[in-house]
């Protein structure tokens, strides 16, 4: 008979319970950690039984061992294979993008559950793969949540650590994405000072991905600067230049051709376009444009791009 790790007879046993993970560092006098440690590697069910990764707390004890202070950090990022997220998002028929943001926002899923599986039949289904995710502990049961039904469960990111795997494959998953994409038509209402094309090319890119900061500035940041990066343009982000930082600088040296992005976040739709006010005066307030001209190029777009949610508003800096 084999046991699962839905089954609770031997649960308390696949790693440290809280109980064992405060004996072991009160007896290696890092007590103080014991937060850090189950924000980290805490919150995988066993049963009905939380436990921690025995492999992430030790390891973090030895480091903090040799580099007393020392933050929490992803023991597993090199260790494991973590194409099973990118294989799931890639999957044609399967649309799992509202589903992955309630994970990365800490929040549960409700799915099916299937504890019976074969290498053969791991994608044929949105129940298998969500089940591979919970059999691989990339996903797990959320113990406060009633199940509603014998093969349904609650699922949820378990920790911090999982939660950065689900991050970072995401971002790799989205860049791999654009990399394969015709952004011509992209490319070409950036140069042409087409606001409204581009707008509507953003706002539609946006609506594929999959926002994993909850609609925080950084995300926004990174979506645009994944658009322009790798094709053949210089891309840089929050650099010295005038009196201040522009969130982007997008450069055309072949061409002696450059754009500015001041990006806002607004809080409705109805205030995009003052937020894209702000953007573009702070643009000209700034004097963003100056060290570009002063490095030999001939053309600088200014451009105001406004987000709210899973929309893009451009506006541009008259010349």
């Amino acid at each position: 008979m084999a046991d699962t790790i839905a089954d609770e007879r031997f649960s308390k046993f696949f790693g440290f319970t809280d109980e064992e993970v405060r004996i072991l560092l009160e007896n290696t006098g890092n007590l103080e950690y014991f937060d850090r440690i189950k924000k980290w590697y805490d919150g995988y069910c066993f049963g009905k039984t939380e436990i921690y990764c025995p492999w992430d707390v030790l390891c973090y004890l030895n480091k903090l061992a040799f580099e007393s202070g020392s933050e929490p950090e992803n023991f597993w990022e090199n260790t494991s294979h973590n194409d099973i997220i990118r294989t799931f998002l890639s999957c044609e028929g399967m649309d799992v993008t509202d589903s992955f943001e309630r994970l990365l926002a800490g929040d549960t899923i409700e799915v099916n559950i299937t504890e019976n599986l074969t290498y053969e039949n791991l994608t044929d289904s949105e129940e298998n793969l969500w089940s591979v995710l919970y059999l691989t502990g990339y996903l797990t049961k959320d113990i406060k949540n009633p199940v509603s039904g014998k093969t349904k469960a609650f699922l949820k990111i378990p920790n911090a650590e999982i939660m950065d795997i689900f991050r970072k494959s995401v971002v790799r998953w989205f860049d791999e994405k654009i990399a394969v994409r015709d952004r011509s038509k992209l490319f070409e209402a950036l140069w042409n000072a087409d606001t409204g094309r581009l707008s509507d090319l953003i706002s539609e890119l946006l609506f594929e991905t999959i926002s994993y900061h909850d609609y925080a500035e950084s995300f926004y940041h990174a979506f645009l600067a994944g658009l322009f990066a790798n094709a053949g343009y210089i891309v840089e982000s929050n650099y010295e230049s005038g009196l201040g930082r522009p969130d982007l600088v997008i450069k055309d040296k072949k061409k002696r051709r450059a754009v500015i992005m001041e990006m806002k976040i607004a809080d409705s739709l109805e205030n995009m376009k003052k937020a894209g006010e702000r953007a573009l005066n702070q643009i000209e307030e700034m004097r963003y444009a100056d060290s570009i001209y002063a490095q030999g190029y001939q053309k600088v777009l200014k451009y105001g791009a406004v987000f709210y949610r899973k929309s893009c508003l451009i506006g541009r800096c008259e010349e």
